[in-house]
C-alpha cells in the first residue's frame, strides 16, 4: 500500500518518463505535423496555464512582499546573473565533450527565470516569506519572457544560432504574459469557480507539459536525433544537473545568512532563487528553437533538473521546518 501511495504522490514524475517511452515506440502519433496536431494543441494548453497563473495571482498578496527590495534583488540575480555565468565559465567545456544540442540545452536552463507554483509551494513548506515568494516568482516570469530569449541569442548567437530576437520575445509574450494579463481581468468573475475546483486547476499545467513533452521527443526520435545519445551520456546530464543544484542551492543559502535575511526571507530567496521554469521553459523553447529537430536533446536539461530540484527541495523545505521549530523552542526556553 505504501507503494501504491508514493507512485500516486509521483504520478507526474512517473508519467512524464511514461511519454518519453511512448514518444520512442510512437513517434508518428505526436510528432508536429502528425495526425494528431499535437503542436497546435499544446500551443493552446500553454495558454490555458498562464491563464489559470493571472487568476490564481493575488494583488494584495504581491502587494504585500513589493517592500523587501533587498530580498528582491538577491533573487533576480540568483536567477539571471549567476546562474548565467555557469555558462560563461564553463561554456566551452559543455561544448568540447557534448553534442552541441545538448550543450546548448545546458545553456538554456541556466537562462530560464524561476518557476511559479513549486517556489511558492516550497517556501510555504519551509514555512518561509510567502508573499514576498509570490511577488519574485511573478516577477521572474515576467522578466524571463525578455531576458532569456536575450541572453540566448548572446551565449548562442555566435554558435550558429539564428535567433529573431524581437519576434521571440513578442511570440513569448503574447503566449505567456497576454494570457496572465487576460487571468489578472478576470479575476474578480472567475475566481470562486477556480477556488471550487481547485483539484482539477491545480493539475492542468502538468497535464499541457506531458503533452509538449510528448511532442518534443516524437519530434527528436522521428528526426533521428537520439541516435548520438549514449547512456553514459545521460548518466553524465543527469550527475551535471545534480551537482549545479547543490552548488547553487547552498551558495544562495550562504549568500543569504551573509545578507542578514532571516529565515523566512532565506527560505523564500533558495526557493526562488534556485527553481528552473519547466512549464514556461518548454514552449518557450519551442518559439526559440522553432523547427529545430534537436529540441528534444535541448530540452533534457531542464527535464532532468525539474525533478531533481522538486525532490531536494521538498527535503531542504522539511529541514527548515525542523530548523523554525528548534529557534522556537530555543526563544521559548531563553524565556
Amino acid at each position: 500500500m505504501n507503494i501504491i501511495k508514493k507512485l500516486k504522490k509521483e504520478w507526474f514524475l512517473i508519467s512524464m518518463a511514461f511519454a518519453i517511452v511512448l514518444a520512442i515506440l510512437t513517434p508518428d502519433v505526436g510528432r508536429s505535423g502528425g495526425w494528431v496536431h499535437l503542436d497546435l494543441l499544446t500551443g493552446l494548453g500553454v495558454a490555458l496555464v498562464f491563464f489559470l497563473h493571472g487568476l490564481g495571482l493575488s494583488p494584495k498578496a504581491i502587494k504585500a512582499g513589493i517592500s523587501n527590495w533587498r530580498l528582491h534583488i538577491y533573487i533576480q540575480l540568483a536567477t539571471f546573473l549567476f546562474y548565467p555565468l555557469i555558462w560563461v565559465v564553463l561554456g566551452e567545456s559543455f561544448l568540447a565533450y557534448m553534442p552541441p544540442a545538448l550543450a546548448f540545452g545546458f545553456c538554456y536552463l541556466f537562462v530560464l527565470p524561476s518557476t511559479i507554483s513549486s517556489s511558492v509551494a516550497m517556501t510555504s513548506v519551509g514555512k518561509g516569506n510567502v508573499p514576498a515568494a509570490i511577488f519574485n516568482a511573478s516577477l521572474s516570469s515576467i522578466l524571463g519572457i525578455f531576458i532569456t530569449p536575450l541572453l540566448i541569442q548572446l551565449f548562442m548567437g555566435y554558435e550558429g544560432v539564428e535567433l529573431d530576437l524581437m519576434a521571440s520575445v513578442t511570440s513569448i509574450a503574447q503566449l505567456l504574459l497576454l494570457p496572465m494579463i487576460v487571468g489578472q481581468l478576470a479575476r474578480p468573475f472567475l475566481l470562486a469557480q477556480a477556488e471550487k475546483h481547485k483539484s482539477v486547476v491545480n493539475k492542468v499545467d502538468k497535464y499541457v507539459i506531458l503533452m509538449i513533452v510528448y511532442n518534443a521527443f516524437c519530434d527528436s526520435v522521428a528526426n533521428g536525433i537520439w541516435q548520438e545519445f549514449s547512456l553514459g551520456l545521460l548518466v553524465t546530464s543527469f550527475a551535471i544537473c545534480l551537482v549545479i543544484l547543490l552548488i547553487m542551492v547552498h551558495s544562495i543559502q550562504w549568500g543569504a545568512r551573509r545578507c542578514k535575511f532571516d529565515l523566512p526571507d532565506e527560505v523564500a530567496a533558495v526557493f526562488c532563487g534556485s527553481k528552473k521554469t519547466l512549464a514556461a521553459g518548454i514552449p518557450m523553447a519551442k518559439v526559440i528553437f522553432a523547427g529545430d529537430p534537436a529540441l528534444g536533446m535541448i530540452l533534457l536539461p531542464i527535464m532532468l533538473y525539474h525533478p531533481i530540484q522538486i525532490f531536494y527541495c521538498a527535503m531542504l523545505a522539511n529541514r527548515y521546518v525542523k530548523q523554525k521549530e528548534q529557534n522556537e523552542q530555543l526563544a521559548t526556553n531563553q524565556r
